[in-house]
């Protein structure tokens, strides 16, 4: 009894995915440690850019307010809410500059990847800082703007959508898409 060709070959293709399916599937890249931690860098410096850019239009904003002839009016507590904003946007920029800072007393003496998860920190720390800067900026420019009683609501619905955006989405997608031992991202 002879077979075709065809069939040995189908058959072989069932043994190999049935192999294949037996196996751990690969997951993240062929790097060495080093490899990954200037990848991890490179990506990481990028992000930091993009809040970076907007953190700084936000703080030059907020120091020239009290240059405004305007802000001798505001009461104790839009000039409260403005003060408050002010050092929230000191110390997020602090906290998304940090990385560079970290990078340049750090770089060539062989601690990138305690480089990059202590950058990686920071700037976890500054996008916190960040919603708080923007919610509070916020809250204060729709209180002078409108002076209405909607505005609390308004801003929670904003910051609803901030932690939505910055948060909820790559939470979700990353429960979605990585098992427990997923270390890549």
């Amino acid at each position: 009894m002879t077979s075709r060709p065809g069939a040995r070959l189908k058959g072989a293709r069932r043994v190999i995915q049935y192999r294949m399916t037996q196996q751990e599937p690969h997951r993240g890249r062929d790097e060495t440690a080093e490899e990954q931690a200037d990848r991890k860098w490179g990506e990481l410096i990028q992000e930091v850019r993009v809040a970076q850019t907007g953190v700084q239009i936000l703080f030059a904003f907020l120091l020239t307010v009290v240059f405004q002839q305007k802000y001798a009016d505001l009461g104790t507590t839009d000039r409260t809410i403005h003060l408050v904003t002010v050092v929230l946007g000191a110390f997020t920029t602090g906290a998304l500059i940090g990385p560079v800072s970290l990078h340049r007393l750090v770089s060539g003496h062989r601690v990138k990847p305690q480089a990059v998860r202590l950058a990686s920190a920071l700037t976890f720390v500054g996008l916190v800082l960040l919603l708080l800067t923007m919610t509070s900026a916020l809250l204060l420019i729709l209180r002078v703007a409108t002076h209405n009683a909607y505005v609390p609501y308004l801003v929670s619905g904003v910051v609803a959508w901030y932690l939505l955006c910055w948060y909820g989405l790559p939470l979700w997608a990353r429960r979605r898409n990585t098992g427990p031992t997923a270390e890549d991202g």
